[in-house]
């Protein structure tokens, strides 16, 4: 079995670069899903992802983004669409939003939230595989009031619209790398820092070492398709166009650390998933 890659945050040691792959538009249709910055016991960010608000206080996102085993403590959702696309360097805050120390003045409650409460359905490091049981989900301490939210999907829903159907059309969001490139170029790795969505295409999600059953592939990059990188992680997989909010999937991992190629997540239509959902 070739190598995984998770679609995780950016680590603190890197350079902050945050978009979907492929073609792309700004998401600015989604406004419950939101970029996650996680920080360890001592307050220190260590990494980030996306996810999606399913309720004003529940959020979905992978459970190798909400790793407390790794030491994920405390987390910060903001939820605007340009939620780092100024990011200094220099002072490492984006002075806008507050990405990644703090919520903005005003924004507390309303496009930003904090959360103590962080839990994921027991992944441990891909571990199991393919049921990583790479599902995870934040608990904010202040709610976020919108007029829509994402839904959890009908169980068993890819067997009834997806089953034969190569053609079955999902949408990604997030605000992952756009480009990442290999680190022996000159090259840089290109970042928007912004909530970006684009349209896949169905491959498989029952008949694959990869997937059997648990996981959800797609094409994306390219042809009028796009698809997920670095800080993706944990961001929805719609079932349908951009105007869907059925989730049926959140980001999960990828063949290769270039982002190339089909894109993989993990199921949430599956009754037993659902279920530690709606427990927490």
């Amino acid at each position: 079995m070739k190598r995984l890659f998770a679609f995780a945050a950016l680590l603190a040691a890197t350079t902050p670069a945050f978009a979907i792959t492929g073609d792309w538009i700004e998401d600015t249709v989604h406004p419950y899903v939101g970029l996650v910055v996680f920080y360890d016991a001592q307050g220190s960010f260590i990494w980030r992802c996306s996810g999606s608000l399913i309720s004003p206080t529940k959020l979905v996102t992978a459970g190798h983004c909400a790793d407390t085993a790794e030491g994920a403590a405390s987390a910060r959702v903001y939820f605007q669409q340009d939620a780092g696309a100024n990011f200094n360097p220099a002072t490492g805050k984006d002075p806008i939003t507050g990405y990644p120390e703090e919520c903005a003045a005003g924004t507390l409650g309303t496009l930003c939230a904090t959360s103590s409460s962080i839990h994921n359905y027991g992944f441990a490091n891909f571990a199991g595989f393919p049921n990583t049981h790479d599902a995870g989900v934040v608990i904010l301490d202040q709610p976020i009031t919108l007029p829509k939210y994402g839904v959890l999907p009908t169980a068993g829903v890819l067997e009834t619209v997806g089953r034969g159907k190569k053609n079955t059309l999902f949408t990604v969001s997030g605000y992952g790398l756009t480009l990442r490139v290999n680190v022996h170029t000159k090259l840089s790795n290109v970042s928007f820092r912004e909530r970006l969505m684009a349209q896949s295409s169905l491959i498989d999600f029952d008949r694959s070492q990869y997937t059997d059953g648990y996981n959800l592939e797609t094409q994306g990059n390219g042809n009028n398709r796009g698809g997920t990188c670095s800080g993706d992680s944990g961001g929805p997989v719609f079932l349908g166009g951009a105007s869907s909010n059925v989730i049926v999937a959140v980001t999960s991992f990828g063949k290769n650390e270039l982002c190339r190629g089909a894109d993989f997540g993990y199921r949430l239509d599956r009754q037993e998933v659902l279920d530690w959902i709606n427990s927490q």
